[in-house]
C-alpha cells in the first residue's frame, strides 16, 4: 500500500528527514517505492514523474525513489550541482534555487554534503547571476559552496565546425570532466531556436566551455573577452546537433532533474514565453529523462537530432516502452509547447547535406 502525504511546504521540511531511512512512500508512484529500497521492474529504465504546487518538493519527490541508488554512486565523490543560466539576469530562463533547494535537501537525506553549485553563465559573470536568483541563501543554508566555472581551470576539448569541416580547440571545465565528481544537472523545460528543446544534457555540454574574466553580453563588455560557448554550436544546426552529441560520452549528467513547474516555451532558452505546467523529472539515465521531458512537451522526439543520435549510439535509454512511470501517466500532464519561430530551419539536419 502506499502512504497518502499531502503535497506542502511543511509535509516536505518533514520528509527531508525520514527519506533516508525509508519511512514513508510519496502518493504519486504507482507501486510502493521507500526511499530508494524499491525493486526496479526487470529490463527498464526508471524515470520519476511528479506534479504539484511546490517547486523544492517536486525535486525532492522526485528524487526520492532513488535515493539508495545515488547515495552509491557518489560514495565519496564530490557533488556538483549545475544549474542552467543562460542568462544572469532572466529568472524564467534560468534554474529555479527552489529547484535547488529540492535537490540539497534530497542529498542532506541520504548524507551527502560536499556539494557545490558551478556555473559558467553564458552572458555573464556567473556569481552575479547567482545573487540575482538566490543561490547564496540557499547555498548558505545547506553548507553548499558557489563556484564560478571559468575560474576553475580547463581542458581542451575539439568541437566541430560545418563550415570547414574541421575540429577547433574549445576550452571545457575541468570541473565537470572530474571523473572524481558527481554531476547533477539541474535543467529546465525550455524550447530552444537551434535543436528545438533543451533539457539535461544540453545544460551541461554547453555549460562546458568557458569565458574569459570581464565577459558580458552588452555594456560593460571586457574588450577581448573570450567566450568559448558559441564553439559547441558549430555554425550551423548541422554543427550544434552534432557537438552536442560528440561531447556526450565526456560532458553528460550522472543525475538528471528537469523542472517543469514553469516551462519556457516559443523563442527560447532565453527569450520565450512562460508555461504553467507544475511537473518534475528525474533519472539516473539522463537521455531517458531528456526523452520523457520532451514528451511531457508535446514535441515528437524525431525532431531532436542530437537526443536521437545519443539514441542511436547507446548512450541511454529513450524507448518510452522500455522505460518505467514512477508516478503518474506521462500522457496526464502533457503540453503542447510552441516551437521557436526558425523551427523549419533547425530541421535541416534531417535532410541528407546537397551535393554541389
Amino acid at each position: 500500500m502506499t502512504a497518502q502525504l499531502p503535497n506542502s511546504r511543511r509535509n516536505f521540511l518533514k520528509l527531508s528527514l525520514l527519506a533516508g531511512a525509508g519511512a514513508l512512500a510519496a502518493p504519486w508512484v504507482v507501486r510502493e517505492t521507500i526511499a530508494g529500497t524499491e525493486k526496479p521492474a526487470p529490463g527498464l529504465t526508471r524515470v520519476a514523474l511528479t506534479t504539484g504546487e511546490d517547486r523544492a518538493d517536486l525535486a525532492f519527490q522526485a528524487l526520492r525513489p532513488f535515493a539508495r541508488e545515488v547515495s552509491r554512486a557518489i560514495g565519496r565523490k564530490r557533488v556538483v550541482i549545475k544549474p542552467n543560466n543562460v542568462s544572469i539576469d532572466n529568472q524564467l530562463s534560468a534554474s529555479h534555487a527552489a529547484n535547488l533547494e529540492g535537490i540539497l535537501e534530497f542529498l542532506k537525506s541520504i548524507g551527502k554534503r560536499d556539494v557545490v553549485i558551478a556555473e559558467s553563465a553564458a552572458n555573464g559573470p556567473t556569481l552575479e547571476g547567482f545573487a540575482n536568483y538566490g543561490y547564496d541563501k540557499v547555498a548558505a543554508k545547506y553548507g553548499a559552496k558557489l563556484v564560478d566555472l571559468d575560474a576553475e581551470g580547463f581542458e581542451i576539448l575539439h568541437c566541430f565546425d560545418e563550415t570547414d569541416f574541421r575540429p577547433h580547440a574549445c576550452r571545457m571545465s575541468k570541473v565537470l570532466l572530474d571523473p572524481n565528481n558527481f554531476i547533477i544537472s539541474a535543467a529546465k523545460f525550455k524550447t530552444h531556436d537551434r535543436v528545438v528543446a533543451t533539457l539535461s544534457l544540453k545544460n551541461i555540454v554547453v555549460g562546458a566551455p568557458i569565458k574569459d574574466p570581464g565577459f558580458r553580453w552588452g555594456p560593460g563588455a571586457k574588450p577581448g573577452a573570450r567566450n568559448d560557448k558559441p564553439l559547441t554550436h558549430g555554425s550551423g544546426y548541422r554543427g550544434i546537433n552534432y557537438n552536442l552529441y560528440a561531447l556526450a560520452p565526456r560532458l553528460h549528467p550522472h543525475l538528471a532533474v528537469i523542472d517543469g513547474y514553469e516551462g519556457m516555451e516559443g523563442e527560447g532558452p532565453v527569450g520565450g514565453t512562460p508555461v504553467q505546467h507544475r511537473v518534475c523529472v528525474a533519472s539516473t539515465d539522463w537521455l531517458a529523462a531528456d526523452r520523457v521531458a520532451v514528451e511531457l512537451m508535446g514535441i515528437d522526439f524525431a525532431k531532436l537530432g542530437y537526443l536521437n543520435f545519443c539514441a542511436q549510439t547507446g548512450m541511454g535509454e529513450a524507448d518510452l516502452s522500455k522505460m518505467e512511470i514512477l508516478g503518474p501517466k506521462v500522457s496526464e500532464h502533457v503540453r503542447s509547447y510552441k516551437l521557436a519561430k526558425s523551427i523549419d530551419r533547425q530541421l535541416i539536419w534531417m535532410q541528407p547535406v546537397k551535393k554541389s
